[in-house]
């Protein structure tokens, strides 16, 4: 009769055949959930498992990141997580590494514990040589104590979830505390145009690398009436800006000398946007001089792009696997996600805050001619319940520039009334209740070869992304 033994200074159970048990039954149970819940129907499996897997294993993503010999990036941030770590993942894809990746955006702790659960067997063991975790702005201290990366990518920090977060000190204040602790081992990327992110870098004892845009400035550029960071993080003086992209992101310096925009050790030096479609870029960095061209539109992607360079190189990723990996890189589902519906085309662009939902209408109406667009609101807890955040979005534009704008989602009746205090005409705002007959209804509007865009918050594009997959328009968004 075989007897499992405790090994007493690590607390692991193990087989005699030194398989780690606890572990074991953790990532079976895992798998089961996993199985279950997309045979089901009821969910696509990206967070239940890893919970369930913890349930057993407290200490399971501990133990699983502990194998992987090339260790963990994490990419973190207000805006821009998914496509960063996306773009990111694809790099170290074509620099032969095997990544473990929570793709589908599930970025807490039951999240990352899935992505390895899913990548693990039986005996205890995950298959892949490192980790690239997307990880929820609010929870990331907690997370680096049991995943103790190499690389830290912050990508940005505005208001997002303000029942959840709050005001932004809150998360720059776990940030600060959590980035104070780092080891010198660690290199932390910091976005040096946004001057809350840049100002870690002077309390943090880790390696710090900072990108940014030394671009003049673009027709795209807009003021700073969304800012967040106005003030020096040092001495609290309104900061000056040569130069605002967007928000409070731009080229700054503080009046009294305390504080200044970093030195840039990636930056894009000539920046062309191509509409909703591509965006073309001058880079300078250890490389020397590249000029680089990717499918996703905006000037924040121009920073996801120069945030997942800069976490490449610090990984040692040699120049012609980062691009090769922009070449191969695809948008994540509901990032500008386009999807052909017979003779039209859906659009999918995620909006959880005012600067983002701000850069994605300006990006759209961008465009020539009119748009036709359905914007979904939910306020579950994913998405967050206080939508007043609505009202700070610049949604102005959109008057007279729409035919007809669908709304939907718990919350339609907020966003119709946004929409005519921003002086969109009554008879041009369809509020329709079913997501189904919403899209139905946006689609028979658009004429051949146009495309519909739709804007939903978080949940409401899973809802969406699950209802264009049941009638087969694209794959499931967790096989994306």
């Amino acid at each position: 009769m075989s007897v499992n033994t405790l090994d007493g200074q690590h607390g692991i159970v193990r087989h005699p055949t030194g398989v780690d048990v606890r572990l074991s039954a953790a990532i079976a149970v895992g798998k089961i959930a996993s199985l279950t819940s997309r045979r089901l129907g009821i969910g696509a499996g990206t967070t239940l498992p890893g919970l369930l897997a913890a349930r057993v294993e407290p200490r399971v993503l501990h133990k699983l990141v502990g194998q992987l010999p090339r260790g963990v990036a994490i990419v973190t941030g207000t805006n821009g997580k998914t496509t960063t770590s996306r773009l990111l993942a694809s790099m170290l894809q074509c620099a032969g590494w095997h990544p473990v990746h929570n793709r589908t955006g599930s970025n807490l702790p039951s999240g990352l514990a899935t992505a390895l659960v899913d990548r693990g067997d039986l005996l205890g063991h995950v298959r892949g040589d490192s980790a690239l975790f997307e990880t929820d702005e609010a929870v990331m201290p907690r997370i680096l104590a049991d995943v103790q990366p190499r690389v830290i990518v912050l990508t940005n920090l505005f208001r997002d979830q303000l029942d959840r977060y709050g005001e932004v000190d809150y998360v720059a204040g776990i940030w600060r505390d959590a980035v104070r602790d780092l080891s010198p081992e660690v290199t932390l990327i910091l976005n040096a145009d946004d001057p809350g992110v840049a100002a870690l870098g002077q309390v943090s004892r880790a390696r710090v690398r900072y990108f940014g845009l030394n671009a003049p400035p673009l027709e795209q550029s807009t003021s700073n009436h969304l800012a967040d960071s106005k003030n020096c993080p040092v001495c609290g003086t309104q900061l000056r800006y040569d130069v605002i992209r967007y928000a409070h992101v731009g080229s700054y310096s503080c009046p009294t000398g305390d504080f200044s925009r970093p030195a840039l050790d990636v930056a894009a030096r000539e920046v062309t946007l191509h509409g909703v479609n591509a965006s073309e870029l001058e880079v300078t960095g250890p490389f020397g001089i590249r000029r680089w061209r990717f499918n996703l539109p905006g000037l924040y992607n121009v920073y996801n792009l120069l945030a997942a360079v800069t976490a490449a190189l610090a990984l040692d990723i040699p120049t012609d696997a980062v691009e090769r990996g922009l070449e191969q890189f695809t948008a994540a589902f509901g990032r500008f996600e386009r999807i052909p519906v017979s003779d039209r085309t859906l659009v999918f662009a995620l909006i959880k805050n005012p600067v983002g939902f701000t850069q994605v209408l300006q990006m759209i109406l961008g465009e020539p001619g009119p748009k036709d667009v359905i914007i979904v609101i939910n306020d579950n807890l994913a998405d967050g319940t206080d939508v007043s955040w609505l009202w700070d979005a610049d949604v102005e534009p959109l008057a007279g520039r729409c035919d007809r704008v669908i709304v939907s989602g718990t919350r339609a009746g907020d966003m119709a009334v946004r929409l005519k205090y921003a002086g969109v005409q009554l008879d041009r705002i369809l509020e329709i209740g079913s997501l189904e007959r919403a899209l139905d209804e946006g689609l028979e509007r658009v004429p051949p070869g146009g495309t519909l865009y739709v804007l939903p918050t978080y949940t409401a594009m899973l809802e969406l992304r699950r209802l264009v997959g049941r009638r087969g328009y694209a794959s499931h968004y967790w096989e994306t």
